[in-house]
């Protein structure tokens, strides 16, 4: 087992201080080999353009009441093929241009700061749906890994070879999800499960499920702006 080295210039009480100003606070209560990242290099300054979309006001989309939901208004893409993903097996894997690459299990990632959204879920094959997202937000992941000043969009892969590109603010944008549960309840296989991302700002074909990989990049690759994008489809799918 890794354990978090503290380096010298910094007690445990100054690291707790330094994690708690970015919401991480809760990294040092899981000393793991999941938790690859060196604390002590946190106390470096985040390159500008992160900080600078951390802390720049981002609109924010009108949350729905909870008597709007509508569960049955979700619907499921026929298309859609559920992969087997075997819960103690998962790892989520955030790498690219950052400063501290990390694989993550399940167990690490429910003891991030957990928050929910009721948004308006839109398809563009012509349907919607008012749902309550509960997760974590990318924002929280983000300033685990700290983005490299190169880093400009995105990249997510999903289990079932789904993949999906993004820019960098929308990603961060603080309504922005990974979320593993749905109305309230655990997140189902067929919605996502375990992880899937969730956002007001993006329409459906955005929203990948199963993620298991984010890359932070400094461009995209050719061919990988995204499953529906390379065939046509508009690639920012912004609301």
């Amino acid at each position: 087992m890794n354990h978090l080295k503290l380096p010298p210039h910094l007690n445990r009480r100054q690291v707790i201080q330094l994690l708690g100003m970015s919401g991480m606070g809760y990294l040092l209560g899981s000393c793991s080999d999941e938790f690859t990242a060196r604390v002590g290099e946190l106390s470096e300054p985040l390159n500008q353009s992160f900080g600078e979309l951390l802390v720049k006001p981002q609109k924010l989309i009108p949350e729905f009441p909870k008597s709007a939901i509508d569960p049955k208004a979700l619907l499921l893409n026929t298309y859609d093929i559920t992969p087997k993903i075997d819960p103690d097996e998962y790892r989520l894997t955030i790498d690219g241009e950052v400063k501290f690459p990390m694989q993550l299990n399940l167990k690490a990632l429910t003891q991030l700061p957990q928050t929910s959204i009721i948004m308006q879920h839109v398809c563009v094959e012509g349907w919607a749906a008012i749902v309550q997202w509960g997760g974590f937000r990318l924002r929280d992941l983000a300033t685990m890994v700290q983005p490299k000043a190169s880093a400009r969009y995105v990249l997510f892969e999903s289990a079932d070879k789904y993949t999906e590109s993004w820019d960098l603010a929308s990603a961060l944008h603080p309504q922005t999800l990974l979320a593993n549960r749905l109305n309230g309840q655990p997140l189902p296989a067929e919605n996502g499960a375990p992880l899937r991302l969730a956002t007001p700002i993006k329409l459906g074909y955005k929203l990948s499920k199963w993620v298991t990989k984010v890359t932070f990049a400094s461009q995209i690759p050719k061919g990988g702006k995204g499953y529906w994008e390379e065939q046509g489809y508009e690639w920012f799918g912004g609301i």
